[in-house]
């Protein structure tokens, strides 16, 4: 039966503070009270103390903070009841010792069966419980279609109802998914590199079901995903878990955020055209020329700036085309259909300049047309190998992954031949064209520019070469700028450890100095074996107060 319920209450960022006080506070051999507690959130993350009161408040309420009550055994606090805090597990030792019991008992939460914090926004408070999965939702974070309607029925999550979904070949599924895996991959690597993980003491205190790219990648390879809503699932669990450990603002949620976005990119771009998605990754030889099931509308598309250029319509959207072009890139664009000639317009009614970029797209062209009227389709025997596969795709290597259908060879001459079914010769190019017509070997986009989810092949050639001649230069170019690549990402990893080094020793330092025990500032007179003072004035302060009674140097 389905109900609202209050899971937890606290900030998950607060409690993360009140942690790292409490920690502070009882590694000084102090006890971690109100008063302390209160002071060091003012000084060190400026928290009001009414807030720092109400959100301790909620988090012994939560079972994250464990509040003892302990009678003290000497000196001025001898038989006085006082309050302290630790945090969940360390209240057991202590609780051991004669004179101290625990005013709020811990809460188990090994043995909770539904995550604390709502999976759309991440925040506490009143959630809507799934009776399928582990996920909870704010009543106001959920669309209409999926709202309680009756609080007697069962209620299933968003992503329970999507997850019903079948998809046909799971095979297939499994080396689509490979690719997009590998691209993630990239994004992650700076996800846990800024001292805190999976492996941190409280990481699943805040964090009820927790995944990693690892654990994503090996569910793909042991094919344990029933549909790609599942496996978005769990890039969503990503990002919902990164944001309750690090914070909505920090650079860990913001990678997270990117690392989703671009998943959900990918499946969007999948579900567009399956056959242009694994080709573009795979990338067999003239893999651009292959056709698709179903076939793409062939168009000239124009952009601002520049001529007509033979592309391929990938999905239409109001008055906008999105458009991928013939040639060297393989760019994509939006066009506005005012933009856009059916590919049977004869070529000199379009007045473009035949560059040698605009020549080497229409053999591409023509090598399409080709392949469609042969019905020559493109079939692999080797998809399963879609790891291999989608690690060369990222380095962009891309004469070696597959076995490719032989290619058919072209006959010489004839380079201005029009890309028209009928097979004209063309008249002499004596019309004037304006040098803004003239297009370069990649055009650069001007309006707006989809992403693509491919990656850009680094070299490639006519159709008409000789393939021993492709593969030499394609290789060539592809060693050197993958070496820049490569030698760029290393010089920026090796700046980002030697900043997270500097950091790291000077909060190591800074934790290390000693804290006066009437202020907590860093202390410079040192008094007996656990008390230092800042100044004069505190050290007098605290020894005609207290501490003239318990003084342990000899004098």
């Amino acid at each position: 039966m389905a109900r609202l319920t209050k899971r937890r209450q606290a900030d998950t960022k607060a409690i993360q503070h009140l942690w790292a006080a409490i920690e502070i506070i009882r590694n000084q051999k102090q006890i971690a009270n109100i008063d302390r507690i209160t002071k060091y959130m003012s000084r060190v993350h400026g928290m009001h103390p009414k807030e720092t009161t109400r959100q301790l408040s909620l988090a012994v309420k939560d079972g994250l903070i464990v509040e003892t009550l302990t009678v003290g055994c000497k000196g001025s606090k001898a038989g006085i009841e006082q309050e302290g805090y630790w945090l969940p597990g360390d209240e057991i030792a202590y609780s051991m010792q004669p004179f101290s019991r625990t005013a709020t008992p811990n809460k188990d939460w090994e043995t909770e069966n539904h995550d604390w914090y709502c999976f759309e926004c991440h925040l506490p408070g009143e959630v809507l419980i799934c009776d399928l999965c582990f996920r909870v939702y704010h009543s106001k974070c959920l669309s209409d279609e999926y709202r309680l309607r009756d609080s007697s029925s069962h209620w299933q999550c968003p992503v329970c109802r999507s997850i019903k979904k079948k998809n046909t070949n799971k095979q297939e599924m499994s080396t689509y998914l490979r690719f997009i895996v590998s691209r993630m991959k990239e994004r992650a690597i700076d996800l846990n590199k800024k001292g805190k993980d999976n492996k941190h003491p409280m990481y699943r205190r805040l964090v009820h079901s927790a995944v990693d790219v690892p654990a994503i990648q090996e569910k793909v390879n042991e094919g344990k995903y029933r549909s790609y809503e599942e496996f978005k699932a769990d890039a969503q669990l990503l990002l919902h878990n990164t944001v309750i450990f690090y914070g909505a603002d920090s650079e860990q949620a913001d990678i997270a955020r990117m690392l989703y976005k671009d998943t959900c990119h990918e499946l969007d771009e999948l579900q567009l055209c399956k056959n242009c998605f694994y080709l573009s990754n795979a990338r067999p030889d003239n893999w651009f020329c292959y056709p698709c099931i179903p076939n793409h509308e062939l168009v000239w598309a124009k952009m601002k700036g520049f001529g007509f250029w033979p592309a391929k319509v990938m999905q239409k959207e109001d008055n906008q085309v999105d458009v991928r072009f013939f040639g060297h890139h393989h760019q994509r664009a939006w066009i506005p259909s005012e933009n856009i000639q059916d590919i049977t317009v004869n070529v000199h009614r379009l007045h473009v300049k035949r560059s040698m970029g605009w020549k080497k797209a229409c053999d591409e062209l023509e090598l399409h047309q080709r392949f469609l009227r042969e019905g020559r389709f493109w079939k692999s025997k080797n998809e399963d190998r879609g790891e291999e596969e989608a690690e060369s795709s990222i380095s962009s290597t891309s004469n070696e992954q597959l076995k490719v259908t032989q290619e058919p060879r072209t006959k010489k001459g004839r380079r201005n031949q029009s890309v028209e079914p009928k097979k004209e010769e063309p008249e002499p190019e004596t019309e004037a064209v304006s040098s803004s017509q003239e297009i370069p070997t990649m055009p650069q986009p001007i309006e707006k520019v989809s992403v693509s989810t491919q990656t850009k092949k680094l070299s490639a050639s006519s159709p008409r070469m000789l393939h021993r001649s492709t593969q030499t230069t394609s290789d060539g170019v592809c060693q050197s700028m993958c070496h820049d690549k490569y030698t760029k990402i290393f010089n920026d990893f090796k700046d980002r450890m030697k900043s997270d080094h500097k950091r790291e020793t000077e909060r190591v330092v800074r934790e290390a100095l000693e804290k006066c025990y009437n202020c907590e500032e860093e202390a410079m007179y040192h008094c007996c074996w656990n008390t230092s003072y800042c100044s004069i004035k505190c050290q007098q302060e605290h020894w005609h107060a207290e501490h003239k009674r318990t003084c342990r140097r000899k004098r």
